[in-house]
């Protein structure tokens, strides 16, 4: 899972994905509000993908992600 900090970033990381890592299936994005905050605003994006295989390398997800100051969580 990513963790992006507006959906234009989270969108940009779900399309540049499959063509820097060869991702399959097409990722999921999620808003996250964060606790107690009802403002649109205060909200991240997660970019939830599979790799039930472990073909991705978190080291190099941390890496790309950090380019929209984002992180890799796992879910």
């Amino acid at each position: 899972m990513l963790v992006l900090p507006d959906r234009e970033a989270a969108e940009e990381v779900a399309e540049v994905l499959g063509e820097r890592f060869g991702v399959d299936e097409e990722p999921r994005l999620v808003r996250d509000a964060l606790a107690g905050e009802d403002d649109a605003e205060d909200a991240q994006w997660l970019v939830v993908l599979r790799d039930e295989a472990r073909r991705l390398d978190p080291a190099e997800l941390n890496e790309f992600v950090a380019g929209w100051e984002g992180w890799r969580e796992e879910p």
